[in-house]
């Protein structure tokens, strides 16, 4: 591949801008897939998934068919989907519980725990063939926090508590909603493609900065219905917020909440119903994590990033949403929404309205910024005449607000830093 500069980033002239043939260059993807989803930690599931022995999943991460499952003896794994007799996938159904798996081409038979445990007519092979070193095969790393399990195709990476660095803190924010510590995966999947560049999204997850005009009409609705929705002065959202590197390419906006939020914080859309079940869990997380911890949780939206594709945002309701390129222009995203396994069915009815209304592909949100995004990645045609984005916002303020720029600069850095071996000056 042609190494060709792909970001600006100049502290002097106060000045971050990034090339805008990332987006457009089909050869990239290769290099991407082989420095970034080859070599760092990329979210496989969550624990609730395979909450009970036998419980299955299949993904596909990263180009791969994979396995992620509880086996009888209740350890999780990850294995690759493929059959070590001639290659078929072992596993086509999503999700389920079994003992086994078993291929359909030549009915090669596997444990749950991927020992190779039935190979019909096993007297055709030689002697000394020794059928114990054709299980299934684990990926070469699986390590979890709080829930959320990771896997690493490099098994020399480093480890994924390391690699997470300040992420950890606001994994904990999450994990820390549920009083019996135990957050799951609600039911339901959305699936859906964009065509657009899966780095488009990254940007997107967190930019602040392009809610009020790209997503006004949720913003009047919320208003319509009681929300106090105004800009104050200096701000260019309804309340304040930040926006947080946090290593290794990973980071958050961290933003004081003017909605709702189902923990635990009420307003009029949610219904009167609604109102002392969220108080009441109010009451229950300052009780059990203290005044300032339970007040955070409570009053803050969090839009978190791990690099390279793991967004987690933690707002109206909480969303776990991965995405992988299909080609330089394609992706294919993935979202669930996430909650305190506890919670009761008036509160699950707000979290999973919230999700749909907001996040879904069909809520007030998803449409507006897969529009916008396909119609940069439209706009980035032209980039052998209009070479470079501008992300600068911020750049010279000791403070980060959530809708300056400088989460997106962190994520552009690592990937930068990844992609070429070049460290680049700048700091904020």
């Amino acid at each position: 591949m042609q190494c060709k500069r792909f970001i600006i980033d100049d502290p002097e002239r106060m000045l971050f801008k990034v090339s805008r043939s990332v987006f457009t260059r089909p050869e990239l993807l290769d290099k991407e897939n082989e420095i970034i989803f080859n070599k760092c930690w990329i979210y496989v599931g969550h624990e609730s998934e395979v909450s009970k022995k036998g419980d299955f999943v299949t993904r596909n991460v990263a180009g791969r068919p994979i396995i992620f499952n509880r086996d009888s003896g209740g350890q999780v794994n990850a294995f690759f989907n493929t059959c070590s007799h001639r290659g078929a996938i072992v596993c086509r159904e999503r999700e389920g519980n079994c003992k086994t798996f078993r291929c359909f081409y030549h009915a090669w038979t596997f444990s749950n725990k991927g020992d190779n445990i039935a190979i019909p007519g096993e007297d055709s092979y030689p002697p000394g063939w020794d059928k114990s070193h054709m299980g299934l095969h684990n990926v070469p790393r699986l390590e979890s926090y709080r829930g959320f399990y990771f896997l690493n195709f490099d098994k020399h990476a480093i480890s994924l508590d390391e690699y997470l660095a300040g992420a950890k803190e606001y994994l904990d924010l999450i994990a820390d909603q549920s009083e019996i510590d135990e957050m799951e995966i609600i039911q339901g999947t959305q699936e859906y493609d964009m065509k657009a560049n899966w780095k488009l999204l990254v940007e997107n997850s967190f930019d602040d900065y392009h809610v009020v005009p790209t997503h006004i009409t949720y913003l009047d609705y919320l208003k319509d219905s009681g929300v106090e929705i105004a800009l104050p002065k200096g701000l260019l959202m309804p309340a304040h917020g930040i926006g947080k590197p946090l290593g290794n390419g990973h980071a958050v906006i961290d933003n004081k909440t003017y909605r709702g939020r189902p923990i635990a914080r009420w307003m009029p859309i949610y219904g009167e119903d609604a109102k002392p079940v969220i108080e009441e869990k109010r009451k229950e997380l300052v009780q059990r994590l203290g005044e300032e911890k339970g007040m955070r949780i409570a009053e803050t939206n969090r839009n978190l990033v791990i690099f390279p594709n793991l967004v987690i945002n933690d707002g109206s309701s909480i969303t776990v949403r991965t995405f992988f390129p299909v080609s330089h222009n394609q992706m294919k995203v993935t979202a669930w929404a996430l909650g305190p396994k506890e919670e009761g069915p008036v509160a699950r009815r707000v979290r999973l309205d919230s999700y749909l209304t907001f996040y879904g592909p069909g809520g007030f949100a998803t449409p507006d910024d897969v529009e916008a995004l396909e119609v940069a990645q439209q706009g980035y045609e032209t980039y052998q005449e209009v070479e470079w984005s501008d992300i600068s916002r911020g750049l010279h303020k000791e403070e980060q607000l959530n809708t300056d720029e400088i989460h997106l600069r962190t994520f552009w850095r690592r990937w930068n830093e990844l992609m070429t071996g070049e460290t680049t000056l700048g700091t904020n």
